[in-house]
């Protein structure tokens, strides 16, 4: 994993991972370490940021057994990670696919601590390691699982507490809702998820945008349309203050595609201004730790760089190393 100094505009450390390639990272929640998981062998590792050293590191792969792992999050000590697993055995003539299961992995026993059946009903939408993205309370005792509904258990033993359906009864203008995915999570800010919601309305089926707010203390999700939805929308970042929020969009396919940076004022739940910005085939969104940067990456050696309050194009930085996987923005 690449070190990057904003700053420098460079890569001034690098860390290496020995259980795989690294794919999701997760902060913990005082911001100390970064829980990283590894794609070769289901591994896990933790990087103590300070010293920017590698203070854990398991696999939970065994010669006869694999595990897919979904979207985790770690618990407010970051002695534990909730996530979901599909197991993988190798029989003498086949492997057999498991069912996926509600997982807690104990960092210092490197091991799988306990799993949980899913219900029936919620077993499609959790299979394939895609389960929606995971966020703990601040006491520890209740994982939210946000995916078109909300869907809050108890960590101690994942018998659930409540079912939020986000399109019905409370919001009957709504029949899908999407809330954002795990990089998203990552911009969790004062106990709420905010994040950019598109649904589809039960009558016409039109698809609209605009800003989905879930407090997980009370429980309560707020939704503002602003205007019809865009064919895409890479990823949202809210600036530290909680005040903007930004994403990239694209519309069209192929020679008519349109990318473009938007840019809300997160106070009044509108859409304050746009850009056109050059597309790309794959890309990754990002933000500096101020706010005043934003970055794309991703499927190449460079980052782009743009200013936030003009969203203009400033410089890129070629970093002369694949830059592909997810980004964590952190002070120093």
């Amino acid at each position: 994993m690449n070190v990057f100094d904003e700053a420098q505009g460079k890569i001034v450390d690098r860390i290496p991972m020995t259980t795989g390639l690294p794919g999701q990272l997760r902060l913990s929640q005082d911001r100390k370490k970064i829980f990283v998981t590894t794609i070769d062998r289901s591994g896990i590792e933790v990087i103590d940021i300070a010293s920017r050293k590698v203070i854990a590191k398991f696999t939970l792969n065994t010669e006869t057994k694999r595990y897919r792992l979904g979207g985790g999050a770690p618990d407010p000590d970051g002695k534990l990670i909730y996530t979901t697993t599909t197991e993988i055995e190798k029989k003498v003539d086949r492997f057999e696919i498991g069912k996926p299961k509600y997982t807690v992995i104990d960092i210092a026993q490197h091991k799988i601590d306990r799993t949980v059946d899913i219900p029936t009903g919620d077993e499609n939408a959790n299979r394939g390691g895609f389960g929606g993205a995971f966020e703990i309370s601040p006491d520890g005792k209740y994982l939210y699982q946000f995916r078109d509904k909300v869907i809050i258990l108890n960590t101690s033993d994942f018998k659930e507490v409540e079912r939020i359906d986000l399109a019905k009864p409370e919001l009957p203008s709504l029949e899908t809702v999407g809330f954002g995915g795990v990089l998203d999570s990552l911009n969790t800010v004062a106990g709420q998820r905010v994040t950019l919601v598109m649904n589809t309305d039960p009558i016409v089926h039109n698809r609209v945008f605009g800003i989905g707010r879930f407090d997980m203390t009370t429980r309560n999700f707020t939704f503002t349309p602003i205007g019809p939805a865009p064919n895409t929308a890479g990823g949202f970042h809210v600036t530290p203050d909680s005040k903007a929020g930004y994403t990239v969009i694209s519309n069209g396919t192929h020679g008519n595609r349109r990318c473009e940076f938007w840019a809300f004022d997160l106070t009044n739940n509108r859409l304050a201004r746009t850009m056109e910005v050059p597309c790309r085939s794959r890309f990754s969104f990002g933000m500096s730790t101020d706010g005043k940067k934003l970055y794309l990456y991703g499927a190449g050696f460079e980052i782009e760089v743009y200013d936030a309050a003009t969203l203009k194009y400033e410089r890129t930085w070629d970093l002369n190393n694949d830059v592909t996987g997810s980004m964590i923005a952190l002070p120093n």
